[in-house]
């Protein structure tokens, strides 16, 4: 067993040694096509961080990182065309920013021991790590996003919401068909009634799902939705007078991109959320100092606070502190992607290391173990205040239905686990 070293002994050992090759992140980008406006500003943030790391602390570890962008467009196959392109420059993890890349994405990860990690995205049952071993997706997941919209609906009214309706408009592809079996495993508890509304990429026609809604009158929407699809779907329903406080996202679907477009029209929408809103944390101070003023920003700038760019930035966090934990784990700070995968299973954040970082608040505190790669689900919840042109976090990060959830994730990775005849791995 490798020895465990503290920070000042890792410290003297890269005083002592050669310099070391760059720690290596692979961003699966998409800067062009219908989905560039959110994906511009994550990969601004998940690069920004990288270079605040360089820049202020000399890396990680005194290693310096260095951040490898493929353009995917968000199509599949340039995204599998991007990771076997990128897999030979000893990338510590692969973010694939998409459920149908991710889904082509876990056999090759699994196959060649690379970690992917897909926050709140992907494949949900990749939890369960007991099968998955090569993959997370903490936080949350979809499957914790279908519950806690849910369970703010059950705020709202008094936990009762027997006889309710509730339509899912989602996008019909992989991503928008992640909900769909907890929804209706949630209808069953708690008697609701559910309508299933897709919408074909990329979503700019949505005249017949919002004439279905006028006709059928449910009470709430939740929206699982994409680029153009969410601010389509914002407007339309602003055209038939839908109350916006009714209608719920999942966090793909709450970005100020998402309702800028309606105006005032959009006052009220909610959204789920696994990050804090805005840019009033200490991390925002030295990005500014040691990356935007000198130049060195991935992007123009604009987009520091706005939701996903902060998600980038979380992103790269976690990635970061899992390479942390890596080093600890094997005593040297030239970790390959192996050593990345322990790092990111022996994940711990605590509200104290989230201070450290100058990121108090900005997401919950949580631990990854070999049995869980999904993190406690906790999901905040988020509403549009369109006067003052800024998302407020109006529900903390609450727990989500795992007495519903669990039963799922155990079955669906078992599936999966008899078709790959992959044995249990966990004590």
């Amino acid at each position: 067993m490798k020895m465990k070293l503290t920070t000042l002994a890792l410290g003297a050992a890269l005083a002592a040694g050669p310099a070391l090759a760059d720690l290596t992140f692979p961003d699966l980008s998409y800067r062009t096509g219908a989905y560039a406006a959110g994906g511009i500003p994550f990969s601004d943030g998940y690069s920004d961080y990288f270079t605040l790391l360089n820049e202020r602390d000399g890396g990680i570890g005194g290693v310096k990182t260095r951040v490898i962008e493929c353009e995917t467009a968000y199509n599949t196959e340039k995204g599998v065309e991007c990771y076997e392109a990128t897999k030979g420059e000893n990338p510590l993890v692969y973010q694939p920013l998409s459920t149908g890349i991710t889904y082509q994405l876990i056999p090759k990860v699994s196959a060649d021991g690379i970690p992917m990690h897909t926050m709140g995205y992907g494949r949900t049952s990749a939890a369960n790590g007991d099968t998955f071993k090569w993959v997370f997706n903490y936080p949350a997941n979809y499957w914790n996003g279908a519950s806690g919209a849910i369970n703010h609906i059950l705020d709202i009214n008094d936990d009762d919401i027997s006889g309710k309706k509730i339509a899912l408009v989602y996008h019909n592809s992989a991503f928008g068909k992640e909900p769909i079996r907890t929804l209706e495993e949630l209808a069953k508890k708690h008697g609701f009634e559910l309508s299933l509304l897709p919408v074909d990429h990329p979503g700019q026609e949505q005249k017949s799902q919002w004439l279905q809604i006028r006709r059928d009158r449910p009470d709430y929407v939740i929206m699982y939705g994409w680029g153009v699809m969410n601010q389509v779907a914002i407007q339309e329903a602003a055209n038939i007078r839908f109350p916006m406080e009714n209608f719920i996202g999942i966090w793909w679907s709450g970005a100020e991109i998402d309702v800028l477009p309606a105006g005032d029209k959009a006052n009220g929408y909610k959204a789920l959320s696994l990050t804090a809103v805005g840019d009033d944390f200490p991390v925002y101070d030295d990005l500014r100092k040691y990356v935007l003023e000198t130049g060195k920003a991935a992007g123009n700038g604009d987009q520091l606070g706005t939701v996903p760019y902060n998600r980038g930035l979380y992103a790269a966090m976690l990635a970061a502190e899992a390479a942390k934990t890596a080093q600890e784990i094997h005593g040297t700070p030239d970790i390959n992607a192996a050593m990345m995968r322990d790092g990111m299973e022996a994940l711990e954040l605590t509200e104290e290391k989230m201070e450290a970082l100058g990121m108090a608040g900005f997401g919950p505190t949580f631990s990854v173990s070999c049995r869980n790669h999904g993190g406690p689900g906790l999901v905040g919840v988020t509403q549009w205040d369109a006067s003052a042109k800024q998302w407020n976090l109006i529900s903390e990060f609450a727990p989500t239905d795992m007495d519903v959830i669990q039963p799922l994730i155990d079955a669906d990775s078992a599936a999966y686990a008899a078709e790959n005849n992959l044995e249990s791995r966990c004590e």
